[in-house]
């Protein structure tokens, strides 16, 4: 179902409000330092500071008029000088299964889509952050890589993401982990990514434990050694997708770039730095990646790891040029890796039937024609491979 009866296709441009001129270009408030927020409000009490930092992290505040512990003039020098919240609604659809899907559009016009996941925990989701809107890694088998890049996220509009669930979910939706599963390559944006997990991990921002923090990526070797560097136990997972080079770098193109012997390599380093196992991200393409004898060949790469694999049922989306593994393949296939005693299990699916699950995300731009101004035209950074794709990968046959 949709909220506020917004239409189930995404026109930016008559579906927003316009931000006002003094609105466009505020520092969103999350991404303030304590220094900043006081230096905005002169010379005051410590705990005035933390009153701002706890409505805005720890409250269901949603504008700063509402901070009601604070004086009214401080409430108007904090307007002027920040937004509180980076992204605006545009819809949110519920699905039969409770996955919540939002979409957000920032100021310039960028979108971006985050999910609400229900988890076997009572009383807790997990909400799948995007670091991007849109994504360059040109994946053949997910609809955000269909789409392009537009941009990378700031580290506000990261964080604002799982704020804004945050503050409007009931007690039996508390969000209390984040997963970088969303829109995005996060390792193609580690300056935005860093102080934004960091600002997550925070006790007196956010306040997540590291180890409720996964951050998930298509195998960038330098962005894995920049994650053991941050010093903390955040989860890795890394989506494979193929135990063999020629096959992989064909359904992820940036593989012709890191070949799985150095991304074995840079993954093994994190395990043992890190102290953490490695999730290895499986989608299961039918008659592509799903054979017995390719579980093995994977069981043969992941030998001697610690590490577990995610076997993730490709989800369609339109465009898509793959079909997803019957389920008694899937089970073959996971038992075919525990009889060579590699860990794994076949992912549930969330959130299918509003375009919400793994692979699925594309705001609205591949199920109509792209309204004006709705993702502009999709843009690439430099590890975009989308023009090497070979021929036989573009026909999808492999």
């Amino acid at each position: 179902m949709l909220y506020d009866c917004l239409p189930c296709r995404v026109d930016v441009n008559s579906s927003l409000r316009r931000l006002s001129e003094d609105e466009q270009g505020h520092r969103p408030v999350s991404e303030a330092s304590f220094d900043d927020i006081r230096g905005v409000l002169g010379d005051v009490p410590v705990y005035r500071v933390e009153q701002v930092r706890h409505a805005v992290y720890r409250t269901p505040t949603t504008t700063f008029d509402k901070i009601q512990t604070l004086p009214a003039t401080m409430r108007v020098l904090l307007g002027r000088q920040f937004s509180y919240e980076a992204l605006e609604t545009v819809r949110s659809e519920m699905s039969q299964d409770g996955t919540q899907k939002t979409l957000f559009r920032a100021s310039d016009g960028a979108v971006v889509e985050t999910v609400q996941m229900l988890t076997e925990r009572s009383d807790s989701t997990t909400i799948c952050l995007s670091s991007q809107s849109g994504c360059g890694m040109g994946c053949r088998f997910c609809a955000t890589g269909d789409i392009g890049l537009t941009r990378n996220l700031t580290a506000g509009e990261i964080v604002d993401q799982f704020l804004y669930f945050r503050r409007r979910s009931k007690a039996s939706r508390v969000p209390d982990r984040a997963v970088f599963m969303g829109m995005g390559e996060p390792l193609a944006n580690l300056s935005a990514l860093e102080p934004a997990v960091r600002a997550l991990v925070d006790p007196s921002r956010v306040g997540l434990g590291a180890r409720r923090v996964t951050i998930s990526t298509v195998g960038l070797p330098k962005g894995i050694d920049a994650l053991v560097d941050w010093n903390l136990p955040v989860g890795l997972a890394i989506s494979l997708h193929a135990p063999v080079d020629d096959l992989r770098a064909t359904l992820v193109p940036i593989a012709k770039r890191f070949p799985l012997d150095e991304l074995m390599a840079v993954s093994s380093r994190f395990q043992r730095r890190v102290r953490r196992r490695v999730t290895y991200e499986y989608t299961m393409l039918d008659g592509v990646n799903d054979s017995v004898g390719q579980a093995v060949d994977l069981a043969v790469l992941l030998r001697g790891q610690r590490c577990h694999v995610n076997l993730i049922p490709f989800n369609p989306y339109p465009g898509s040029l793959y079909r997803t593994t019957p389920r008694l393949r899937l089970r073959a296939f996971r038992d075919a890796l525990h009889a060579q005693g590699v860990r794994a299990t076949i992912r549930r699916t969330r959130g299918r039937d509003i375009s919400g699950a793994c692979g699925q995300l594309h705001a609205g731009v591949l199920a109509s024609p792209r309204a004006p101004g709705a993702m502009g035209k999709p843009k690439t950074n430099s590890l975009d491979t989308r023009n090497d794709i070979s021929g036989k990968a573009r026909s999808g046959k492999i």
